[in-house]
């Protein structure tokens, strides 16, 4: 008797660590293709990665129950074949994803071959991403199915695994890269299935194979490296390459007087050679770059850049002779170059007197900085340099916070009284489509509104350095007190020296031609007028919807969905249209994988009660807890910093207390109905202070370390997880006792709610992008309220009792 009791609790130990594990695995393997994605595709795919996760999961979920052979399967041989089958399919799908050649600007050369193929390798990519997360999916709803009273020990070790898994993730992808991480993923599952595996010589051997060759592949041997999107200019033989929190960077060596630095896949910025004489560098005597120093006149005291990225402005500032130079980079690779790798060959940038460079987000840095700067200087932080027309459709669905109204204002707090902020980013036609610069100028009107100036134009200078080639060059120079005359006359000289520049606006001075002076010139209400007279969306940004590069509205791509992209700007409805794409993909997959199983079960699926109330009800859940999610991670990018560590602190902060929450709804069930509309109540608290309360919060703690940040989002995060977590079990235990075919309803639940979560991973950002983060949540909150009032019907029906009908 005691060896049976002996022998059970470790069966149940073994369970509850395969469970945990494979778990971990599951989040690195997400976070780590949210890297891979971003690099070989674009930045906006990474939801798709995210949707694909939830739907391979849940897919695994209700084959368990709609397949009688896996249920036939004991618990021990379906981890064995499903661990040691997800190693392989991780292994095999990395390279699927990473080597298969695709150019998704082409799927909209319609009727042609090359539209038709680039559409079918999308869905074979998204196909291999969902296939590496079923395994999960299985192990998972197995264990738990099965777990008995030991369920809640198990589900907890499931978000426990999770949460680590995304700990872990920043720090593994920084220190291995992504790709070693997808297979310690793939390892984790091969280890998990040996010890799983019946202890017979053959299957042994067999899953000791998959082990030792997964092992390989995480040292790094023989991995195949990522084949970026063919529209990106990566170089193919890089001098140097290494992932980062933030992006990969590539550096190559293309010209003897700089090293080109390739960020995801598209060009960034560069290295300049530079033998630590500033004075003897004129490169920047004829280049928009000198327009700033010209203006001051006397050398800056102290000047800040913001996108340092690889000395490139810092070399300029030394050589017209600032006292004190910041630059802030936010990517730890680039800085580590400069620092270490390229110390030599960039004149040891980082040690030269008066320079300083830090690494960091230059929205965190100027909130925690005391200092007054005389040039605060943004020139193409997000990497869209001038030549880099090819990847601006890259930047259409990222946040910008360092363009929005809040970062003006930020930055023009931090003047000295003859400070000026300058911002330099590229423009492909400033003649015809000065799209960027109109919006600048909409959002600096914006910024200074607010700070109580009545005339912006006697603030503003814009130039620009129109090529009629590879793409033109907008600067824009904001001062928080007026331009003086000796100020516009010192502009005046320093751009003649720049051949190819002119000037579009400047006070006092007769204005160019365009929709850009025109902007400037006018009173509030003729400003809105024009802008919304102009073919693209130039509204000012913010903080709340700071999708800079999106300037064309959803419903105008809807009506134009057919017609052919423009190649010389693809930034123009091509990541709208890869967005509404990604939602047609999402719903196809969800109901294939996640609906259709159910025709295998259909007799048993029609004899179901109350199917609409309950599935409105996990709808709900399943499309208000993705809005939640996805728009806490876009509002908190800025707070911590990097995209990748909102995305992962987020998600495991939520895993792990939406764990908690559910454990504690057993506890809660027999009071249900009044513990539901008291968790609502308190989810409508939570959605007020994120609406009221949180930017302010977030305001004044921009300055304090990561740890701290870290925390308060944990903190901040903690009780919506916790409010979230009680909805799906309360309503699992109403549903799953309204029919004599339990299993079958519980998987029907899980079905709907993932259809939707699929559906929300994407159109969250669609809405966010359309109406901003709060309406967003507001609408959560919304659909939460839908929910509660289904849940109330569905617990009429299991006290009234429906009859149990037998389907056809």
């Amino acid at each position: 008797m005691q060896a049976t009791e002996d022998s059970a609790t470790g069966l149940r130990a073994r369970h509850t660590v395969v469970i945990f594990l494979v778990s971990l695995a599951g989040l690195l393997l997400e976070v780590g293709y949210t890297r891979i994605v971003s690099f070989k595709l674009y930045y906006y795919y990474v939801y798709l990665v995210l949707g694909l996760a939830l739907l391979g999961i849940g897919s695994g979920g209700i084959f368990v129950v709609v397949f009688a052979r896996l249920r036939r399967a004991t618990t021990d041989s379906l981890i064995a074949v499903c661990a040691l089958a997800g190693a392989v399919c991780i292994a095999a799908g990395y390279f699927v994803v990473a080597r298969i050649p695709i150019d998704t600007i082409r799927i909209w050369d319609y009727g042609t071959k090359t539209s038709f193929k680039n559409f079918v390798v999308l869905g074979v990519v998204c196909f291999t991403l969902f296939v590496s997360f079923v395994p999960l999916g299985i192990i998972v709803s197995t264990l738990l199915g099965r777990g008995g009273s030991r369920v809640g020990g198990l589900y907890f070790a499931d978000l426990i695994g999770a949460g680590l898994g995304c700990v872990l993730a920043i720090p593994l992808i920084v220190s291995l890269g992504p790709p070693q991480v997808l297979m310690l993923s793939a390892l984790i599952f091969a280890a998990v299935g040996f010890v799983a595996v019946p202890r017979r010589v053959g299957p042994r051997l067999i899953a000791g194979g998959v082990v030792a060759l997964l092992a390989l592949g995480t040292a790094g041997v023989g991995l195949s490296d990522v084949r970026p999107e063919e529209t990106k200019a990566s170089p193919q033989h890089a001098a140097f390459s290494d992932w980062g929190p933030v992006f990969r960077v590539d550096v190559a060596e293309i010209r003897p007087e700089f090293k080109s630095l390739f960020h995801d896949g598209t060009f960034g910025s560069i290295i300049p050679r530079f033998d630590g004489n500033a004075k003897g560098v004129t490169r920047f005597n004829d280049d928009p770059r000198s327009l700033p120093f010209g203006l001051l006149g006397a050398p800056a005291d102290h000047t800040l850049i913001i996108g340092s990225a690889g000395g490139n402005e810092i070399v300029a500032a030394l050589h017209y002779q600032s006292k004190k130079i910041d630059g802030v980079e936010l990517n730890p690779v680039t800085v580590d170059l400069v620092r270490n790798r390229y110390k030599k060959y960039s004149g040891d940038l980082a040690h030269q007197p008066g320079v300083d460079i830090h690494q960091g987000d230059g929205r965190s840095y100027l909130a925690r900085s005391n200092d007054n700067y005389d040039l605060v200087w943004f020139v193409a932080p997000d990497s869209y340099a001038a030549n880099n027309a090819a990847s601006s459709g890259a930047f259409v669905l990222s946040e910008s916070y360092l363009y929005t109204t809040q970062m003006i204002k930020e930055s023009l707090k931090h003047l000295s009284d003859r400070g000026v902020m300058v911002v330099q980013f590229g423009e492909l036609n400033f003649t015809d489509a000065p799209n960027r610069t109109a919006r600048y100028v909409m959002t600096s009107r914006r910024a200074f509104k607010e700070l109580g100036i009545k005339d912006p134009g006697a603030h503003m200078i814009v130039s620009p350095y129109v090529t009629h080639k590879t793409g033109d060059l907008a600067t824009i120079m904001l001062k928080r007190t007026p331009f003086t005359p000796e100020e516009v006359a010192r502009y005046q000289q320093a751009i003649s020296k720049v051949p190819l520049s002119s000037t579009s606006w400047a006070p006092g001075v007769a204005k160019g031609p365009g929709i850009v002076p025109r902007l400037i010139d006018a009173s509030d209400a003729d400003a809105a007028k024009v802008a919304a007279t102009y073919p693209r969306q130039v509204s000012a940004i913010s903080d709340d919807g700071p999708f800079f590069w999106h300037f064309s509205s959803f419903s105008s791509v809807m009506r134009h969905f057919t017609d052919p992209i423009d190649p010389i700007d693809p930034s123009i409805v091509l990541g709208e249209r890869v967005l509404l794409l990604l939602l047609g993909i999402a719903i196809v997959f969800a109901a294939v994988f996640l609906l259709l199983p159910f025709f295998f079960v259909r007799k048993e699926w029609r004899a179901l009660p109350a199917k609409g109330i309950s599935a409105l009800y996990f709808a709900a859940l399943g499309l208000g807890f993705i809005l939640f999610e996805i728009s806490m991670i876009q509002r908190l990018v800025l707070f911590l910093g990097y995209p990748t560590y909102s995305l992962t602190v987020t998600l495991a902060s939520l895993l792990v207390f939406t764990g908690i929450g559910a454990l504690w709804s057993n506890r809660l069930a027999p009071r249900a109905r009044v513990v539901v509309p008291m968790v609502f109540l308190v989810l409508c608290a939570l959605t007020a202070f994120y609406e009221l309360g949180l930017d302010g919060l977030k305001d004044g703690l921009l300055s304090e370390g990561l740890a701290v940040r870290v925390m308060l989002v944990i903190a901040v995060l903690a009780p919506l997880g916790l409010c979230l977590g009680m909805f799906m079990p309360l309503g699992l235990g109403i549903v799953s006792g309204l029919s004599n075919h339990p299993d079958e309803y519980v998987a029907w639940s899980w079905a709907v709610n993932g259809f939707f979560s699929v559906i929300g991973s994407v159109l969250t950002t669609i809405l966010a992008m359309s109406f901003g983060f709060r309406l967003v949540q507001l609408v959560a909150l919304g659909i939460y309220a839908i929910a509660v009032l289904a849940f109330f019907r569905l617990q009429t029906q299991s006290r009234v009792g429906v009859p149990d009908p037998v389907g056809p």
